[in-house]
């Protein structure tokens, strides 16, 4: 796989970090998550591919453990805020002092620097500080956040991944690591760019909910079926716009112009009526294989087993026949291949993980001993 011989020290986090150290192993890379004992295990549920070390960073000792693993590894991914990791005397300045080609990612909600910096927060904070939640939500509500996904794991967990793969690839010209300030609010205000290039063109001028791409234009939004489902209509540009009208079983000449602006909600009322005399089912059969850019809004239960997904085998069953989305993108010649195995338990590869790191085995019984470490074979064996 493409990230394979890439060794990652993951201090255990909250979602987006998570998130960008199971990009890394889903993609080859040898990722260690550094888990507090005692701790319930990864809420998250992305620890997919990783190995599990328990060790107790509070403790003087713990700190020095993950010290020496950084003194090897190619990347350490953190998650706090800043001057957790200095407190801990496991800053940048001392772990690349030790390992000058250690890749330092630091991803956190505000940055390592700035006012909010120590302040705690969570996905719709960091998208309100980037201006993007503004534009989210329907038209006379307030503002609503899709989920948490554009700041923790679009905003977050991928921008880092990315940064931590191009900070690897220029390690390859000169041989040095380098620290990266993963900043949520930042990762989705870049993410968003597409909304400040066009700010000028028109796209955006009237208010949240009524433009053309946020839920305003009937022709770029979502209809309720007669069964309660629903379909997605994407139907921009002229010709696609009138396969859709066609498909309605509605007659182009007796309908407004489709860029009337001020007859959109009007043709909102006419096209939502029409969806609602069939079926979802029904729907797909209308407009599968055409060009009207309509589509069922399958459910999470649906997704695996509609067709197109099965031909691309775009979602992945693991042994404990839970189904998620396969890695992404499709490398033609070193694709992911996502451990199907269940995640890790807390600890339960400590002393693997200890000994491969040149840990002797007098010094790992010390670490039991003194409870800075904990592992968990006797659950794992079970």
């Amino acid at each position: 796989m493409a990230l394979r011989g890439v060794s990652v020290v993951e201090l255990a986090g909250l979602a987006p970090g998570p998130f960008c150290g199971m990009v890394l192993a889903d993609f080859g890379a040898q990722v260690v998550r550094v888990d507090r004992p005692g701790a319930p295990g990864d809420v998250s549920r992305l620890s997919r591919g990783k190995r599990s070390l328990a060790v107790d960073l509070k403790r003087r000792r713990g700190a020095a453990v993950v010290r020496r693993l950084c003194a090897r590894a190619d990347v350490l991914l953190e998650p706090f805020r800043h001057g957790v990791m200095e407190k801990l005397q496991l800053g940048p300045e001392v772990l690349q002092k030790e390992n000058p080609r250690l890749i330092y990612a630091r991803l956190s909600g505000f940055g390592q620097s700035g006012r909010f910096a120590t302040v705690a927060g969570h996905d719709i904070n960091y998208l309100a500080l980037s201006g993007v939640l503004s534009r989210l939500g329907s038209s006379g509500e307030n503002p609503s956040a899709p989920l948490n996904l554009l700041a923790d794991f679009g905003g977050g967990g991928l921008m880092c991944a990315l940064g931590i793969v191009m900070a690897l690839f220029e390690r390859t010209r000169s041989g040095k690591g380098q620290v990266i300030d993963a900043s949520m609010v930042e990762g989705t205000a870049y993410l968003s760019s597409f909304l400040w290039k066009t700010k000028n063109l028109g796209l955006w001028e009237q208010p949240r909910g009524e433009n053309l791409l946020d839920g305003g234009a009937p022709f770029y939004t979502t209809y309720r079926t007669a069964d309660g489902e629903f379909m997605a209509v994407g139907a921009i540009e002229p010709q696609f716009y009138k396969l859709l009208v066609k498909g309605l079983g509605l007659e182009s000449d007796n309908l407004p112009n489709q860029m009337s602006m001020a007859d959109w909600p009007e043709m909102k009322k006419k096209f939502a009526a029409v969806f609602a005399k069939k079926t979802k089912a029904e729907w797909c059969r209308v407009f599968d294989g055409t060009d009207a850019c309509v589509t069922p809004v399958l459910t999470l239960e649906e997704v695996a087993h509609h067709a197109h997904n099965k031909e691309r085998g775009s979602f992945v069953t693991d042994g404990e026949q839970g189904v998620s989305p396969r890695p992404a993108p499709l490398l033609s010649n070193t694709p992911a291949l996502p451990s199907l195995e269940r995640d890790p338990l807390i600890g339960e590869h400590t002393e693997e993980v200890l000994k491969e790191f040149g840990f002797s085995q007098e010094e790992i019984d010390q670490l039991y001993s003194d409870k800075v470490i904990e592992g968990n074979k006797l659950r794992a064996s079970l």
